[in-house]
């Protein structure tokens, strides 16, 4: 079998000066988090940002992960779930922690990624309930994401480097079209004025909706956001339904 093609060259690191400041790099170990009680037995996470910041925890899967836990635990039981720019997999490995799954919860990141995310499927024992694989955004859907046609989609702060917009949207457009009934949350950081300019792109394509959250007033202050995206082709045929 051949080695998966290299991923595209998307680091952050390289435009870092046009960040606000980043958490300081932690070095390798594990972490546990339960998400504010949210979790009965509390998550393990190894962290590990040698291959890349998507190593470590950040702000905005903390924010999505509990946020989901405490408002759509209910309404995720047997839904097919693919997370996108998982890194570690915190969002993913939580909910399939939390829910009745219907089908395996698709973790997806790049190359650099995978083996972390492997890692901590094992260390959890979620290996029943997870699958790690590549995604690379803007390319076409693996066969598994294609079979599966999640209608769950969950990312957290992948919104870090401008030029890789575009692929993203595309991906989010390619989820859609495999599934138009599909409702993707989305939380990230903002930390320069062009990352509201995905928002602005969202809100072209999509249905966008900020989400209702008690802790909105702190995460906010954080400059932390937190939607839900929705394809157009699905309000449309709600539309349809109802006139007829």
């Amino acid at each position: 079998m051949s080695s998966p093609p290299p991923s595209p060259p998307t680091d952050p690191l390289g435009i870092s000066e046009e960040l606000t400041p980043l958490p300081s790099r932690k070095t390798a170990g594990d972490t546990r988090l339960d998400f504010d009680g949210q979790l009965a037995q509390p998550l393990k996470v190894h962290e590990d940002v040698r291959t890349g910041c998507g190593g470590q925890t950040w702000p905005a899967g903390l924010v999505l992960g509990k946020h989901l836990l405490r408002y759509h635990r209910d309404e995720l039981h047997d839904t097919r779930i693919l997370e996108l720019g998982a890194g570690g997999g915190l969002v993913g490995l939580a909910v399939a922690q939390a829910c009745r799954l219907g089908t395996k919860l698709l973790l997806t990141d790049q190359l650099e990624m995978l083996e972390l995310m492997k890692h901590n499927i094992v260390l959890n024992e979620l290996q029943d309930r997870v699958e790690a694989l590549i995604l690379n955004w803007g390319e076409p859907l693996p066969e598994v994401v294609v079979e599966q046609k999640p209608n769950v989609i969950i990312a957290a702060e992948c919104v870090y480097f401008e030029p890789a917009f575009p692929l993203l949207m595309q991906t989010l457009r390619d989820l859609f079209e495999l599934n138009q009934e599909a409702v993707v949350y989305f939380c990230f950081k903002k930390r320069r004025r062009a990352d509201m300019h995905f928002v602005k792109m969202s809100k072209k394509a999509f249905l966008v909706e900020e989400l209702f959250d008690e802790d909105r007033p702190v995460f906010q202050r954080q400059s932390l956001f937190l939607f839900s995206f929705r394809s157009r082709a699905s309000e449309r045929a709600k539309m349809q339904k109802i006139k007829s």
